[in-house]
């Protein structure tokens, strides 16, 4: 490739020795998390001192640093708390930010002009639509979702001119990132907080079938193994991935040193030889699989769209007999130190191109016993923990000579410090601004809601089954439908008393089916009123087809803040909808009145390109579900998405995916007047997994509660985060 030399190997660090032991292994860049805001946050981080520090360490070592504010923020996070963090780091010249709130993106882009901006891989980036969409919106690069081709990484290069960050080595979440529930669902720490308990983790029984349970108890269905790139480097890197990540900010110091090391090696190789030179020793291969293993390594999704190969099925960490070497960086800098009776102590040091002197007290004639030049020698080389070492020092003195020890101290470390400011100062900055601009549409006090006795009421459902339950209930204002579902609807001129949408996949990967789009704007002439689509990658095909302003976005395009809720309102959307871990509290200081509010379903805890059904039993091509039992009993159902489009002619199974669905359904049924106090537009049913019969018995109870007043049936439902939200 022709930009070999942009190449970047970027580390992890949840420490400053890691941070220092990525510097020694060779990484270009690190990725750090401070106080806050990362999505790391059991890992020790940085604080402030630490944090600065590191700044200006790795830019005397020509390295970059990046931060992590890569959680979703709520309103007060956002106005009161995220500037006043990220000044200091700004004026010292932190290099990028990685960002998955979109309001946290738009609020950095305008108070921080200069700031750097990493679309992380939590946003779910899947293709060359939401690339492109990210590139205009002022991103500087896309750390792509883990699950992506080879072939879909370069279609993303082609796409776009900005930069692709790909991982090459580390764990692996089962759920794409940005895209998981399960643990704020089961226990309130969220992942999308940094908080993430890895219930994917645990054992569960599995069951074909719903009836008989099977497997080991302690099998781990839902746990990865680690990824491992070592052989596919040139392949990566040709595929347009200009950062090779390494994952692992929980990890020790001696992990990051050991698998950066390895990877500056290969790296190192391939830029100096090309493909064609590329060769991996055994005991390389080995020494990566005995730092840290989890069953075995894998390549990742880079040649294989899923599999039980790349399953570990067990959460037992491996580790061999070895101790990775941490070695410190050391910039070599030459010194001309000048001693004459009378004159002070000069010391001239040079770094590169970057020159600076220092002086400090006077030489004076010796009375007695004249200094030696070893002596002074040997005491100017005492750099302790700095960044620098003596590649030359020369000593230019008179004789009979004697300077104090504190003078020659003295010196020294104002010649370094002198010099370190040198090399940093071209990074710092100065912030214009004292205060944040921010949108201010909800204030930080609870907005007058108006309450609205009869909200409109919308309805999702996933084949055409349900919907055919649906359609029969004009109470209903609207529907959205896949593809098979609204081909029927459409038929039989439902758009004529209904509103409907057509919904795009929950996961998009790769281009729609041939004719796809093209039927659906005949159906807008005949109708259908816009699309419902829960991921960028759907959101900037439509765009691209110049309908965003018929769009209303999911859940899963988080709008936790108002910042988000502005950014998309902006973009002409419909409407939004509210967060599902926000909790009653926090949706009263956010600006509802665009959005629709879920108020059933079955939520979804996972969206994996993993299959259960495929990697414990057999693909059988077919759109059904297997189902997993935790050690509480309960039973998730997993549901095989082989028809992503819902489209007569969708290659089955090239870009699949699996949802896991929580045991029982979210509802808010006894919440109505909260519900009702918050402002929303619009309330949406969402029908997954429910039979036609349960459906329409389901449809008839929120009805009859919402429009008639109703008391409601006793049933077994979870009110998810309405009361207690996520951490």
């Amino acid at each position: 490739m022709n930009n070999q030399q942009r190449i970047e190997l970027l580390a992890p660090a949840g420490s400053y020795e890691a941070f220092e032991a990525a510097i020694g292994a060779g990484a270009d860049a690190v990725y750090v998390g401070g106080a806050a805001f990362g999505a790391r946050a059991y890992a020790q981080n940085f604080n402030r001192e630490e944090l600065l520090q590191a700044i200006d360490t790795a830019h005397i070592h020509g390295k970059k640093l990046y931060l992590t504010v890569n959680t979703l923020l709520k309103n007060r996070e956002l106005k009161e708390q995220l500037f006043e963090y990220l000044v200091p780091y700004y004026e010292a010249g932190l290099d990028a930010v990685i960002v998955q709130d979109m309001g946290v993106f738009r609020f950095i882009k305008r108070n921080f002009p200069g700031m750097h901006l990493h679309a992380s891989t939590q946003m779910t980036i899947t293709g060359p639509a939401g690339i492109k969409f990210l590139e205009e919106q002022g991103a500087d690069r896309v750390v792509a979702a883990r699950e992506l081709s080879l072939e879909e990484l370069s279609a993303m290069h082609q796409a776009s001119p900005i930069e692709i960050e790909a991982f090459i080595h580390g764990a692996l979440c089962y759920s794409y990132s940005g895209q998981c529930l399960m643990s704020s669902l089961f226990g309130g720490r969220s992942g999308n907080r940094g908080r993430c308990a890895q219930p994917c983790r645990l054992s569960y029984q599995t069951s074909p079938d719903g009836k008989k349970i099977q497997g080991k108890a302690e099998l781990c269905p839902l746990s990865l193994k680690d990824i491992c790139t070592i052989d596919m480097l040139p392949e990566i890197i040709e595929a347009g991935v200009v950062s090779l990540k390494i994952e692992g900010r929980m990890k020790q110091p001696r992990y990051t040193a050991g698998v950066t090391g390895i990877y500056r090696k290969y790296l190192d190789l391939y830029l100096k030889n090309g493909r064609e030179g590329y060769r991996v020793k055994e005991e390389d291969r080995r020494f990566l699989l005995d730092i840290f293993n989890r069953g075995g390594s894998c390549g990742g999704y880079f040649k294989q769209h899923n599999g039980p190969s790349m399953m570990a099925f067990t959460n037992e960490k491996k580790t061999g007999a070895i101790e990775p070497e941490i070695k410190k960086r050391k910039e070599k800098i030459n010194g001309n130190f000048i001693l004459f009776p009378g004159s002070p102590a000069i010391l001239e040091i040079c770094c590169g191109d970057i020159r600076v002197s220092a002086s400090a007290g006077e030489v004076q004639y010796a009375i007695h016993q004249p200094m030696e030049e070893a002596r002074i020698r040997a005491q100017m080389k005492k750099l302790g923990n700095t960044e620098f070492q003596w590649d030359r020092l020369d000593i230019q003195m008179g004789e009979q000579i004697f300077v104090p020890v504190k003078v020659l101290n003295e010196v020294r470390r104002e010649a370094l410090s002198r010099l370190r400011d040198a090399l940093t100062k071209v990074w710092k900055r100065e912030i214009k601004n004292t205060s944040c601009e921010v949108i201010d549409m909800a204030g930080t006090s609870p907005i007058k809601k108006e309450k609205q006795e009869k909200l409109p009421v919308y309805v999702s459902c996933e084949s055409p089954e349900q919907a055919e339950v649906l359609w029969k209930n004009r109470e209903i204002q609207g529907m959205y439908l896949p593809y098979d579902a609204m081909e029927r609807c459409m038929a039989m001129g439902l758009a004529d008393d209904l509103e409907l949408y057509l919904s795009l996949p929950h996961m998009t990967r790769g281009r729609a089916p041939e004719g796809y789009f093209a039927q659906a704007e005949k159906w807008l002439q005949e109708g259908m009123k816009g699309f419902f689509v829960r991921n960028l990658e759907a959101y900037g095909m439509v765009r691209e087809m110049g309908y965003a302003e018929k769009c209303i976005i999911d859940a899963s395009l988080y709008t936790w803040n108002d910042e988000a809720v502005d950014f998309w309102r902006k973009q002409g959307i419909l409407r939004d909808t509210i967060p599902l871990e926000l909790n009653q509290k926090e949706l009263l200081h956010r600006d509802n009145s665009g959005s629709e509010m879920l108020i059933y379903g079955y939520l979804p805890l996972m969206i994996s390109a993993q299959c259960v059904q495929k990697n414990l039993y057999r693909c059988n091509g077919r759109e059904g579900m297997s189902f997993l039992k935790d050690r509480y009993e309960k039973v998730f159902s997993s549901v095989c998405f082989c028809n992503p489009w819902k489209f007569k002619n969708t290659d089955n199974g090239r870009n699949c995916y699996n949802i896991i669905y929580n045991s029982i359904p979210f509802a808010l049924l006894k919440e109505k007047q909260g519900v009702q106090a918050l402002g929303v537009q619009s309330l949406r049913l969402s029908f997954t997994i429910e039979t036609p019969g349960e459906v329409s018995e389901i449809l008839t109870e929120f009805l009859d509660v919402y429009f008639k007043g109703r008391e409601p049936a006793q049933r077994e439902y979870t009110r998810g985060h309405f009361k207690r939200g996520a951490e």
